[in-house]
C-alpha cells in the first residue's frame, strides 16, 4: 500500500514535493495552503483529492507523512504538528529559524520513533553526489582543504516571495542556499567546528536580507573550507568547486566531477553511483530552469523518504539529510549569524550533533 502525504505549500510544495512525492510511489491526498482559492485551483490542476486550509484539516483524513514547504517560520509549528500526529515529517530547508526549534523537532521525532528529514535534495545532485562517493573511497586521501565559490544574477532576476525580504521569518540567501552548502559539507566531511564570516550587501534593492555570504570554516577533524556565494552579482554565473586532498584533488566542472591523483595527474572522470532519475521536461515559465534542476534529485530524496518509512534498506548512493543533520547544519548557519555581527569573529560551533 503507497503512503499517504499531504503535502504543505501551493509553491515549491506544489512544484517540486507534489511531482517528487508521487514519482516515489505517495499517494498525495491534500494540498495545504492559506489562501483557499489558490489551494483549490492548485490541487485541482495537480489531481491532488483534497486543497486544505489547516494542516489539521489535512491529518483528519488520515496521512502517514506530512511534507513541510511553507516559509521557514512555520517549519517548526507544522512539523511539531504532523509529529504529534504520529506522522513521518520531510521539512524544507532551511530547516527551522533557530537551533532551539530544531533541537525541539530532534527530540519530537525520536520520542515519537518516527522519521524527520530535511529538503537538502541536492545530496543526490550529479556533482554534489559524485564528490560525496570519491570521498568515500578514499581518493583523495584526507581531505585537507574545500573551496565552493558561485556568482549569479539570480535574485536580479527571479521574484520572490513576500517573506523572502524579511530576515526575521528566514528570508535571506544564508537560509536558501547557503544552508545546502553548509549540508554538503557535512555531507563530504562532517560538522562545521568553528567559522568566520561575514554576510555582505552586493544589492541595493533585497533590503534588511543577505544577498551574499563569505566564509572560512574548520569542519570535520580539521579540513578547511572556504564558501563564497552571492546570488545578485551582475553579469554571467559562474562557479569552482575543489576539495584538495594528501593524495588526490576533486573538482567540478559544471555537473562534471574529476579526479586528480598520482595516476591521473589531468583528471579522470567520477560518476556518482546513482543516476538521476529521467522527468518529462514540459515545465515553462520563469523557474522553468529551476524545476529541471531540483525535480530529479528531489525524487531521490522523496525515494528515500519512503524507504525509511517502510523500514526498507537505503539505495545505493547519498543518506538523506535527517533532522539531526538538520540541527548540525542550523548550528552552523547561527554561527555564521554570530560571526558576522561581530565583524567576522572566529565563532566555535555548538557540537553534540544526534546520531
Amino acid at each position: 500500500m503507497s503512503p499517504r502525504v499531504a503535502v504543505v505549500g501551493t509553491s515549491f510544495g506544489a512544484r517540486i514535493h507534489v511531482p517528487a512525492l508521487r514519482r516515489a510511489g505517495f499517494e498525495v491526498v491534500a494540498l495545504v495552503g492559506q489562501d483557499p482559492e489558490r489551494t483549490r485551483r492548485r490541487a485541482e490542476r495537480l489531481g491532488v483529492g483534497r486543497g486544505c486550509t489547516s494542516l489539521s484539516e489535512a491529518l483528519a483524513l488520515g496521512v502517514d507523512a506530512v511534507s513541510v514547504a511553507a516559509p521557514p517560520a512555520a517549519h517548526a509549528t507544522l512539523a511539531a504538528e504532523a509529529l504529534a500526529a504520529g506522522c513521518h515529517v520531510l521539512v524544507e530547508k532551511p530547516f527551522t529559524l533557530d537551533v532551539t526549534e530544531a533541537q525541539g523537532l530532534v527530540e519530537r521525532a525520536e520520542a515519537g520513533g518516527l522519521i524527520g528529514l530535511v529538503g537538502h535534495e541536492f545530496r543526490w545532485a550529479r556533482a554534489q553526489a559524485a564528490v560525496a562517493r570519491a570521498l568515500d573511497e578514499g581518493s583523495v586521501g584526507e581531505p585537507r582543504l574545500v573551496l565552493s565559490v558561485s556568482f549569479s544574477p539570480f535574485l536580479r532576476s527571479v521574484a520572490m516571495p513576500e517573506w523572502w525580504s524579511d530576515p526575521a521569518v528566514g528570508g535571506g540567501w544564508l537560509g536558501a542556499s547557503g544552508s545546502h552548502r553548509l549540508d554538503a559539507v557535512l555531507q563530504w566531511i562532517g560538522p562545521v567546528r568553528a567559522v568566520s564570516a561575514t554576510l555582505p550587501p552586493v544589492s541595493d534593492s533585497v533590503g534588511a536580507v543577505d544577498d551574499s555570504f563569505s566564509l572560512r570554516a574548520t569542519a570535520g577533524s580539521g579540513t578547511e573550507v572556504v564558501l563564497v556565494q552571492s546570488a545578485a552579482a551582475v553579469g554571467p554565473s559562474a562557479s569552482m568547486t575543489r576539495v584538495v586532498g594528501n593524495s588526490g584533488t576533486l573538482w567540478t566542472d559544471g555537473e562534471t566531477v574529476r579526479l586528480a591523483d598520482a595516476d591521473a595527474t589531468e583528471g579522470r572522470l567520477v560518476e556518482p553511483a546513482d543516476p538521476l532519475p529521467d522527468i518529462d521536461d514540459e515545465a515553462t515559465g520563469p523557474l522553468a530552469a529551476m524545476t529541471r534542476m531540483e525535480l530529479p534529485p528531489y525524487i531521490r530524496l522523496a525515494e528515500a523518504f519512503r524507504r525509511a518509512i517502510e523500514g526498507r534498506p537505503p539505495a545505493p548512493g547519498p543518506a538523506p539529510a535527517t533532522f539531526g543533520d538538520g540541527l548540525a547544519t542550523m548550528r552552523a548557519v547561527e554561527a555564521v549569524r554570530r560571526s558576522a555581527a561581530l565583524g567576522g569573529e572566529l565563532v566555535e560551533v555548538e557540537s553534540g550533533v544526534p546520531a
